[in-house]
């Protein structure tokens, strides 16, 4: 072979690899110009969103539910006053890294479009801001609702606010009550023998099973926390005497752990029977009213730890959803209660005289909702019920006028207090009450209105909607 040859070969090639070393290092040049052209540019535009989540359905349902937004960079502290919501709505704002975090202290309306806007979006290492915008809608509400004496027995159904789409989701023989939480339907029932019960389902009363007992006896005053599946209620043992049997004891049980026996909620050196008690919402506390009249703040878990003395009372009148303020009747007036630190003032006077009040429903704004008995000039009782939202400074909007024909039994509100339901008996006269351990009308009727304005939603026949923290009383 040549040697000419070879050597014209040899030059070739190292020409060829010149050629591409070159040319591979111009590509490495101008892809590293582009990426940091890209990066300049990600800079000079701010913060861009990358993903955006919210649970529309949860954020209607209960306090707490959250809009997460993550961006492309990491974020400078958002700070509260950078964001507005509309319809406005209380919020928490936290910052993580590239996303931020807006939290619903409240549960939001139903069938609502809210818009969440930040403003002046910063990256931590400092460059241009950004303004995010986020929209979602949240999907109209159900409940549902209690029928006694049916056909096929009573009868737990759900439906829309239009009153025209009923679904039946649970049948048994005998309904005492029931409650719902997030995830389940938990029903208080007596069995065929007689025998107290508690069944929970799903939502659309598929996969019952029965809850633990913690004996032979009777259940009341079921009611349910507002997050975590945590349920409670008030047992007495079917033998009861003087010198023995548990009488209207507090137990709480959690719904995700289905074997699990209840606990007893006991507060030392106070009398155990419990004659009201309300989970403190957001928190792991109850507030209970002893037999004695002794008012107590303790624990869920086993009333472990030293329990807060808030005086006596006669009865609780409620805790309002997202609230630690609790509105209480003492002996001699009515009182509202900062649970976080014991402190205490009076329940604000109407402006308007209302007559005898009959029950006061707290709001988590502050506000409330009164029945009032109406009264003539000479204040006597028309047997007519008033309904009233009296703002925090007293001033009072006239929502609602019960007939004198009829009897109002229960004032509960929706979980974000855009709507409040009425539980009337109509006809009261001739509309008698059944034999149950609670006892209700046969004919009972749920009326909804706005509480803004008291205008009416829809009237649906059935008791104890989902909406109610307390059974009726």
């Amino acid at each position: 072979m040549s040697t000419d040859g070879t050597s014209r070969r040899s030059r070739s090639r190292r020409r060829r690899g010149r050629a591409f070393a070159g040319a591979f290092t111009i590509v490495v040049g101008l892809l590293a110009v582009f990426g940091l052209a890209g990066a300049a540019a990600s800079v000079a535009q701010g913060p861009r969103v990358t993903e955006a989540y919210v649970d529309p359905q949860a954020a209607a349902a209960a306090s707490g539910a959250r809009l997460i937004v993550t961006t492309t960079q990491s974020l400078a502290e958002v700070d509260p006053s950078q964001v507005s919501i509309t319809p406005a709505t209380p919020f928490a704002v936290d910052t993580s890294g590239r996303s931020v975090g807006v939290r619903f202290t409240l549960p939001l309306w139903d069938d609502t479009e809210y818009t969440v806007t930040i403003d002046d979006v910063a990256s931590l290492g400092g460059g241009p801001t950004a303004t995010i915008t986020e929209t979602f809608r949240t999907p109209a509400t159900d409940v549902f609702l209690m029928q006694r004496g049916t056909n096929a027995g009573d009868l737990i159904y759900r439906t829309d606010l239009t009153g025209q789409n009923a679904v039946p989701v649970f049948r048994h023989a005998h309904i005492e009550d029931f409650r719902a939480t997030a995830q389940h339907l938990v029903v208080s029932v007596r069995t065929d023998d007689d025998r107290a019960g508690l069944i929970v389902t799903d939502l659309d009363g598929d996969n019952a099973r029965e809850l633990a007992l913690p004996g032979d006896g009777y259940v009341s005053n079921l009611q349910t926390a507002d997050r975590g599946e945590r349920i409670g209620y008030t047992f007495s043992d079917a033998e009861l005497s003087a010198d023995s049997g548990r009488e209207s004891r507090l137990f709480t049980a959690s719904l995700s752990e289905p074997d699990a026996d209840p606990v007893a909620i006991e507060v030392e050196g106070a009398d155990p029977r419990v004659a009201e008690w309300r989970f403190v919402p957001d928190t792991d506390s109850i507030l209970l009213l002893s037999f004695d009249g002794s008012l107590l703040l303790t624990g869920s878990e086993n009333g472990s730890g030293a329990p807060t003395a808030l005086g006596d009372a006669m009865t609780i009148e409620g805790i309002a959803r997202g609230s630690s303020e609790a509105v209480v009747d003492r002996l001699d007036h009515a009182a509202v209660i900062d649970l976080t630190d014991a402190s205490e003032e009076p329940l604000v006077e109407s402006d308007t005289d209302l007559g005898g009040t009959t029950s006061v429903t707290p709001l988590p704004d502050g506000s409330t909702i009164r029945t009032a008995a109406v009264l003539d000039a000479d204040g006597v009782p028309t047997g007519r019920t008033s309904v009233a939202h009296v703002d925090p400074d007293g001033a009072t909007t006239m929502l609602s006028e019960i007939a004198d024909t009829d009897a109002v039994i229960q004032v509960c509100v929706s979980p974000s207090a855009r709507y409040f339901a009425v539980l009337v008996a109509p006809d009261a006269v001739t509309n008698s009450y059944d034999t149950y351990q609670h006892p209700l009308p046969e004919r009972p009727e749920t009326r909804i209105l706005e509480v803004d304005d008291g205008d009416p939603v829809v009237a649906l026949n059935g008791a104890s909607i989902s909406w109610c923290q307390v059974p009726p009383r």
